[in-house]
């Protein structure tokens, strides 16, 4: 007796990625340098800041970023940390990055898993992909807050170091993200708000160290003020 058998149903597609799965093996993930990260904003939205701690593969610190940014959101403060490390990256020549936070939301996103539903956060992460993408290696990870403490204390020194108002108050562990949309009026008021970046000069161009928030096609004015030699 012939028995027939039936052919296999295809399989459904995947859920799409922003990013491709990294390739873990030791070969891939040598000489990647590490990015620690944070946001804090205290009012959610209120005054704002990001850092980023770089660190070499041997995870010697080699360089900080803090910046207060003025009224926005924690998930916002978040972006703009992941977008001024993969900048750093950039400027710096880097072409492997690891990066850990400890934002839940901001990871997932990234990784694919959670919609973007906001469209402030959905600006932000398109241009967090595009950076990504020029890199030859790049995984982002979520570590828990008490081993981000570091990134998280540099992020509130940029806020006790500004003039702002609102209640002072650190995000401890227990804390949770809010998950509502993003405040529009606050990030446009940042973004038209005149401000003293550092930026990189190479093949005739200048690499801001930290995210712009520009819209395609706006015009600006520099004043080009050459910093010494560190």
């Amino acid at each position: 007796m012939k028995r027939h058998h039936r052919p296999h149903a295809p399989r459904a597609p995947r859920t799409p990625r922003l990013f491709t799965e990294p390739d873990r093996s030791a070969d891939a993930a040598q000489g990647a340098y590490i990015a620690q990260i944070d946001g804090a904003s205290r009012g959610n939205p209120g005054p704002a800041s990001y850092a980023v701690m770089i660190r070499r593969p041997n995870g010697q610190v080699v360089d900080e970023l803090k910046k207060a940014i003025g009224q926005a959101t924690n998930n916002v403060a978040e972006y703009y940390a992941l977008i001024a490390a993969l900048d750093y990256a950039q400027a710096h020549r880097i072409t492997k990055l690891r990066v850990r936070s400890d934002s839940e939301l901001l990871v997932k996103q990234i990784q694919g898993h959670y919609r973007v539903k906001s469209p402030s956060l959905r600006q932000l992460s398109e241009r967090a992909r595009r950076l990504a993408a020029g890199l030859a290696y790049f995984t982002i990870e979520h570590v828990p807050r008490e081993m981000n403490r570091e990134a998280d204390a540099l992020a509130n020194a940029a806020l006790d170091g500004t003039a702002m108002g609102g209640e002072a108050r650190s995000f401890e562990s227990g804390d949770r993200l809010r998950f509502g949309d993003e405040s529009r009026k606050a990030t446009a008021k940042h973004r038209d708000a005149a401000r003293t970046i550092r930026a990189h000069y190479r093949d005739g161009a200048l690499h801001p160290a930290e995210p712009l928030d520009l819209t395609e096609g706006a015009e600006v004015e520099l004043t080009v003020h050459r910093l010494p030699h560190r």
